[in-house]
């Protein structure tokens, strides 16, 4: 299992707390509270790193594999993510979904566990490693800060993270009743995650019309996991068509005793366009 890094974490908790007592806000321009609905949607490339370790059961009942993605997945695959929000007067809700479908291998490598144990000296594997999720947010939004150059929202929900893992092992000797030269095992794991969230969002905006503006986004939740938490942060462009928005996204998991997933995460740079009606 990867060790942890807390001090995000930290973070995340002393904003939730924050938020809880003192009800922070949301959107990303500043908001009107004229009567009628507000739109705004968002498309992105995202291109994370993925992070985390996997138990993967025997096929037959033999020695489970343990293994950690970022071993086996190349750097900054690409995935999709979109966003719509809805808001009227203080009042709206949000829907965030991420798409993600990679895939890596690894020849002659060590980096594989059987039952918690490395490999016994000498003996190397061959990993194929296959991963598809989708990662779902439903929130709604309270507008604490309206102000032309800041904004501040409060939010609350539910995020989903449904993940299925393949992965694919052959041993260069036998560790087990089904591995050795030649024996290829495949195992699947696909298990499902829902958490309750709490956090808070908000830009600033600055520049000769306020064009420019720094979002960002901060979310703790648990549920079906044991931690989740979600940072986000970056820069944009409003022209009269629309914005581009450009920022960085690090979602970190960490799961209960006995899941099949121990941990989780996603962290790196995304590129996004938004418009608004």
């Amino acid at each position: 299992m990867k060790s942890r890094r807390t001090a995000p974490a930290t973070v995340a908790l002393a904003l939730a707390s924050a938020v809880a007592t003192t009800a922070l806000p949301a959107p990303a321009a500043a908001q009107s509270l004229a009567d009628g609905w507000k739109f705004r949607a968002i498309a992105y490339g995202y291109f994370p790193d993925i992070g985390g370790s996997s138990t993967f059961p025997a096929p037959t009942g033999g020695g489970s594999t343990q293994v950690d993605a970022s071993k086996i997945l190349d750097n900054l695959q690409s995935a999709f993510m979109g966003t719509f929000e809805a808001h009227k007067g203080r009042f709206g809700f949000l829907v965030d979904v991420l798409y993600m479908d990679v895939h890596g291998a690894k020849t002659n490598t060590r980096d594989v566990s059987i039952d918690g144990h490395e490999l016994p000296i000498g003996v190397m594997a061959n990993t194929d490693l296959a991963l598809r999720g989708t990662v779902l947010e439903l929130a709604a939004s309270y507008a604490a800060v309206t102000d032309p150059r800041a904004s501040l929202d409060v939010v609350g929900g539910a995020r989903m993270l449904d993940i299925r893992q393949t992965l694919t092992l052959e041993l260069s000797a036998a560790v087990g009743p089904d591995t050795g030269p030649g024996r290829s095992r495949e195992t699947t794991v696909h298990p499902t995650y829902w958490d309750a969230i709490v956090g808070a969002r908000g830009q600033f905006r600055f520049g000769d019309r306020q064009e420019w503006f720094v979002p960002w986004y901060a979310d703790v939740g648990a549920g079906e996991s044991r931690l989740t938490y979600q940072l986000i942060g970056g820069l944009g462009y409003a022209f009269s068509w629309g914005q581009l928005i450009g920022a960085w996204r690090y979602l970190d998991y960490d799961f209960k005793s006995g899941s099949a997933l121990q941990s989780m995460d996603f962290s790196g740079p995304m590129l996004g366009v938004a418009f608004a009606w």
